[in-house]
């Protein structure tokens, strides 16, 4: 419970202070047991508090007290939920990041899985970066496994060997600090199965004191190393074939079993596959062969591919019964027992994309060390993505407005949203203009008081 933009929205609204303060007063008492009176005093502080902020004096620094509202809201948008909206707002971030006087050798602007960074002629570092799934906060220790084993996924599949991890772990107020004990257990988990130390982080509160209940939420970083140019998925050539291990599931999957009570399915996500397939892929003797490799997870492949068409300008076709038969059964049949697109949801699986001469011997080494793996597609030249199915009908595979929905709340949220695409991405082209201007501003006044 966010109780500084409950106030702020009440008083937005013009409810009556005196009737404002006792509201929150019950709020505050739902969630601690503390006495009326102390409650009550709480309650008028914090309201105080925000009164005092809407009445600053903003002369000569609004800027810096202000963002450029856009009037939409990150569920209406679809931010963070792995489809047409979240890739749009992700494009816009690139779009500041671009902006600025610094460089790398892979950063957002190719949407890709990690950032890189060339070091000298030979040498480069890989930075990776997840957050908890937000449904995950009750169960800490497969939200921090989780995390981990997907950020070091993104490292991996940009051909670096992981050799960091940091983690940044928020817990509400009422929160109880075993939640932070378990959530570290997860991470330490993953780093003691895959010989990567957890070497740093950061422990807060959501919201210091304004935000009451026990919400869990972070984020879990990754750092690479590699002595090859990255494995972006910008690499992929006219003529690759796609190749793609088993796929799992992680977060999105474990948590589409437990609100749905398929938790059998849980264990089954519970491995490092892909980790050890990404080493035996990172480690291959002939490197330049395999040109890109990228995890299906953001929006499923079907988020993935068409991401892929807007760096590459380049087209995929896909075969959908190899897709299907390389998701673990288990994770398979309760996403047809509920009804959930496969292909719009992230299973974890590792694509490689490489030079179809050398795709068999690829296969042979893989399957060597009991990972499941097939051919499923080859890169085109058509500039986007189609998908064939056994009977040989094939289909443009386009990008969903919201990832496919796995959970019950979310089945109901898309049918209750109705959002003007092209109207909305508009107010935001602008939004970020005035973000970068006013970015640009700041570092010119900053710079100033140095000459």
């Amino acid at each position: 419970m966010d109780i500084e933009e409950f106030i702020k929205t009440s008083l937005k609204n013009e409810k009556n202070e005196d009737e404002l303060i006792d509201n929150l007063k019950d709020i505050i008492i739902h969630y601690k047991q503390i006495p009326e009176d102390k409650a009550e005093l709480l309650s008028k502080t914090v309201v105080d508090e925000i009164i005092t902020t809407q009445n600053l004096n903003h002369e000569n620094i609004e800027h810096l007290l202000t963002y450029p509202h856009t009037n939409i809201k990150m569920g209406e948008f679809g931010v963070g939920s792995r489809g047409e909206g979240d890739f749009y707002v992700h494009s816009k971030i690139a779009e500041i990041i671009k902006n600025t006087k610094t460089n790398a050798l892979v950063d957002p602007i190719a949407q890709d899985d990690g950032g890189v960074i060339k070091v000298d002629d030979t040498h480069y570092i890989t930075t990776a970066i997840d957050g908890i799934h937000s449904r995950l906060g009750d169960y800490p220790f497969l939200a921090g496994f989780h995390t981990a084993r997907a950020t070091l996924r993104d490292v991996c599949v940009m051909g670096a060997t992981p050799v960091a991890l940091i983690s940044d772990i928020h817990l509400a107020d009422d929160g109880d600090i075993g939640k932070i004990l378990d959530f570290t257990a997860g991470i330490c988990a993953v780093s003691e199965l895959t010989n990567v130390p957890l070497v740093a982080g950061s422990t807060l509160r959501i919201g210091g004191d304004m935000v009451l209940g026990d919400r869990l939420t972070g984020a879990v970083g990754a750092v690479g190393i590699s002595d090859h140019k990255p494995t972006a998925r910008s690499e992929a050539c006219l003529g690759d074939v796609i190749l793609m291990t088993e796929g799992c599931g992680g977060g999105t999957i474990t948590t589409t079993s437990i609100y749905n009570d398929y938790t059998d399915v849980i264990e089954q996500t519970m491995n490092i596959q892909f980790i050890k397939a990404a080493e035996l892929l990172n480690n291959y003797p002939k490197s330049d062969v395999i040109h890109a490799m990228t995890d299906i997870t953001n929006g499923g492949i079907n988020g993935d591919t068409n991401e892929i068409n807007k760096t590459t300008h380049l087209g995929i076709k896909l075969y959908k019964q190899k897709i299907l038969d390389l998701i673990n059964p288990h994770v398979l049949g309760m996403l047809e027992d509920l009804a959930i697109d496969p292909l719009g949801v992230s299973i974890d699986s590792v694509m490689i994309i490489a030079d179809k001469n050398e795709a068999d011997n690829i296969m042979k080494m893989l399957r060597s060390e009991n990972i499941k793996v097939d051919i499923i597609g080859e890169i085109t030249d058509t500039g986007y993505t189609c998908i064939e199915d056994k009977y040989g009908n094939s289909e443009i595979l386009k990008p969903k407005f919201r990832e496919s929905a796995y959970t019950p709340i979310k089945k109901i949220i898309d049918q209750l949203t109705d959002n003007n695409f092209d109207e909305s991405a508009h107010i935001i082209d602008e939004k970020t203009r005035e973000a970068i201007d006013k970015k640009n501003f700041i570092v010119d006044e900053i710079r100033k008081r140095y000459e």
